[in-house]
């Protein structure tokens, strides 16, 4: 059953050029402004070296930073001229870019992302000045409880696999990068080919779609190559268990959890209706209600299932007093074993659908939202009717379906453990 009421494949539309780059565009009229939203496959962490962790952030980071056309200066000011916003950052298997100006101004935003993502020139100055930001980011980051239980528990359940090493980097490996290594990164994953660029707003679809390919149809790149394939990544055998040991903190930070499945799963929507039971409805779901409601534990504790190209992780989390780790740990395991033994009551598990059906339409309200989504639909290869389809489907999950991906999905007994603070191993 499709509801009509949600961008589909009537309203949605879509072009390929003959350079690989396939154009989304969908009108919406509610106010005079256009937001553009895509990515490039192949440009993210997924093509760093274990010597150069950080390369592709380090690359995304100074695509703005100066082009064939244009300086840093004449860059921000053009973008601070109109209001205009336009940023670059990457992740573990894309490039991500986001931008959103008012209708008049639209040109000159597809210039300028063209001209960041095509003929960027890696000065020296900036290198230099981005390498700093970076490494005190870094430097932040290791006096971070949470940011560092997190790089604790990738780099613990992802040991040797691609996922455990750091988007970010390493202060070592961010020393070491040059300016050349950045042009080469570039020059190897930045192309035409996987590049996906949907445009939202009060523009004509026509319109949308003619502007898009004069600035990118004639992008060639001979040596460009794209790679999101990545391995599986097995749970651990056993409970493993990892500390960050930071001083003079009030707060320890927890992350458990293991390797997750693919956002193309066939029974991803039931995992993902299960976590939000775990972890996310109403006061951070079960979790949220066993650790901090109940018994007072945590100032938050939620979980989250990512749900990517690879096996991302399905995580749960919490910020405790030191002395509290361990009790937080096992309320945490507590509701992992019931969710697994245990049907979801139907009230609950009817609760948790209305909650996720009714969210809907909230998040669709922007049109950064939509252009978010209209992505994602292409790069999970979702297909353009997954929203209208979405409520339907989401109310054909049943108790057995949520339980089945509890069960395959989840364990109490072989997880990685992370814990950043004050205290030793498990906060003794």
């Amino acid at each position: 059953m499709m509801d009509k009421r949600y961008p589909g494949p009537e309203t949605i539309h879509k072009v390929e050029l003959a350079n690989g780059i396939t154009i989304l565009a969908y009108e919406s009229f509610a106010a005079e402004s256009v937001v553009i939203e895509g990515l490039i496959k192949g440009a993210g962490g997924l093509s760093d070296t274990l010597n150069q962790a950080g390369l592709a952030d380090f690359t995304a980071d100074l695509l703005m930073r100066g082009t064939q056309k244009r300086d840093f200066t004449s860059i921000n000011e053009d973008l601070e001229s109109v209001g205009a916003y336009l940023g670059i950052g990457s992740g573990r298997h894309v490039t991500q870019f986001s931008a959103h100006s008012l209708v008049e101004d639209v040109d000159l935003i597809l210039d300028l992302l063209a001209q960041a993502l095509r003929t960027p020139t890696f000065p020296e100055e900036q290198v230099e000045q981005v390498r700093g930001l970076n490494l005190t980011g870094l430097q932040m980051r290791a006096d971070d409880t949470r940011q560092m239980a997190n790089l604790r528990f990738m780099e613990t359940t992802y040991a040797g696999h691609p996922y455990g090493r750091s988007l970010r980097g390493y202060p070592e490996t961010l020393a070491a990068i040059s300016r050349d290594d950045l042009a080469a990164f570039h020059k190897r994953h930045y192309g035409p080919q996987g590049m996906i660029i949907a445009l939202v707003g009060a523009v004509p679809i026509k319109t949308a779609i003619e502007k898009v390919t004069a600035v990118f149809a004639d992008w060639q790149n001979v040596e460009q190559v794209v790679t999101t394939a990545v391995a599986a990544m097995p749970r651990p055998a056993q409970i493993v268990y990892t500390h960050a040991h930071i001083p003079e903190k009030s707060q320890a930070d927890i992350v458990l959890g293991l390797p997750g499945p693919l956002r193309s799963a066939p029974d991803y929507l039931h995992a993902s209706l299960m976590n939000t039971i775990l972890g996310v409805f109403g006061m951070m779901g079960r979790i949220g209600n066993n650790v901090r409601e109940e018994k007072g534990l945590a100032y938050y504790a939620a979980s989250h299932l990512s749900g990517g190209l690879g096996p991302s992780p399905w995580t749960a989390y919490a910020g405790v007093a030191p002395d509290k780790v361990e009790l937080a740990i096992a309320g945490i395991l507590e509701e992992i074993d019931r969710i697994q033994q245990e049907p979801v009551p139907a009230e609950e598990l009817a609760d948790n659908i209305a909650y996720r059906t009714g969210s809907l339409p909230v998040s669709l309200e922007t049109n950064a939202a939509l252009a978010d989504v209209i992505v994602d639909l292409e790069l999970f290869d979702l297909g353009l009717d997954y929203l209208q389809g979405f409520s339907h489907q989401m109310r054909n999950v049943n108790a057995d379906q949520v339980q089945a991906a509890a069960q395959k999905y989840l364990s109490s007994e072989q997880l990685v453990i992370s814990v950043a603070g004050p205290e030793g191993r498990r906060g003794k």
